[in-house]
């Protein structure tokens, strides 16, 4: 099963063109998505200006080979590792979320563009890491969800309380997990097939297309202000900045942040 590409059998039912053409689709609504919020929250034109006023401050310029190594260094370190999260275990949750989010949306494109049918057989790996992707989401976005969200384990609020900005990260447990069940059914030909494939198409829908809405335009944007940062660092300009207020009613009495802040 776990070796058995899912949408190579789906080409038994589906022609193959069907799926690339949804696949072409979720991008293009991701692209269009993100440009619209960006348009509509001016979230580019205020962190231009931003970095803009923050170099006034500057008190030592940045060479064109210094911003290339700040580049690197915050791929590698906040893009890469998620440094930018103090907690151990959000930052672990993301790291499970983010990469097997990657794998599993890497392969689904390799399989349906590269092997869409039974008659070109699919390398044992590619499956596997789709797989392996799936749950690595499902454990990460479900240990977030359930134990780690702020709301939650330092407020003490329900784990099931939604509000919109849950939109993302609900939509991409939906999604992935509807997929591992759609994917287990078929391989076992169960008669809910189908039914499991129209909720998977319905909540992978709704995770590209409601990018507007949701926090999916974010993950593009938290690289930038990382090196922002590190660039405001670098030309002196941070450090210009006042010192954050000591509040006790925040911090505690021992200046410390609340453990699962």
């Amino acid at each position: 099963m776990f070796t058995s590409n899912p949408f190579a059998e789906l080409s038994a039912s589906i022609a193959p063109s069907v799926m690339q053409t949804y696949i072409v689709i979720m991008v293009i609504l991701v692209v269009a998505g993100t440009l619209y919020d960006i348009a509509h929250k001016k979230s580019a034109t205020y962190f231009f200006n931003n970095w803009r006023k923050a170099r006034t401050r500057g008190t030592q310029s940045v060479s064109g080979g210094d911003m290339v190594g700040l580049a690197i260094k915050t791929a590698a370190v906040e893009g890469l590792t998620s440094a930018e999260f103090c907690n151990m275990r959000r930052r672990i949750a993301h790291l499970l979320t983010m990469y097997g989010f990657l794998a599993y949306m890497i392969t689904t494109v390799i399989m349906v563009f590269g092997y869409p049918t039974s008659a070109t057989p699919t390398p044992a790996i590619l499956p596997q890491l789709w797989y392996l992707g799936g749950l690595m989401v499902c454990l990460g976005g479900y240990w977030f969800w359930f134990f780690i969200r702020v709301d939650v384990a330092a407020e003490g609020n329900s784990p099931f309380r939604v509000v919109r900005a849950d939109l993302f990260i609900l939509s991409l447990l939906a999604s992935t997990t509807l997929g591992l069940i759609w994917a287990v059914m078929q391989s076992s030909g169960h008669a809910w097939t189908h039914a499991f494939l129209g909720l998977y198409l319905l909540a992978t829908t709704v995770l590209f297309g409601s990018i507007p809405w949701s926090k999916f335009a974010h993950m593009f944007f938290k690289p930038a202000a990382a090196l922002q940062k590190r660039v405001a660092e670098a030309d002196g300009s941070r450090s210009n900045l006042p010192a954050p207020a000591n509040k006790p009613e925040i911090l505690g009495s021992v200046g410390r942040l609340p453990r699962n802040y």
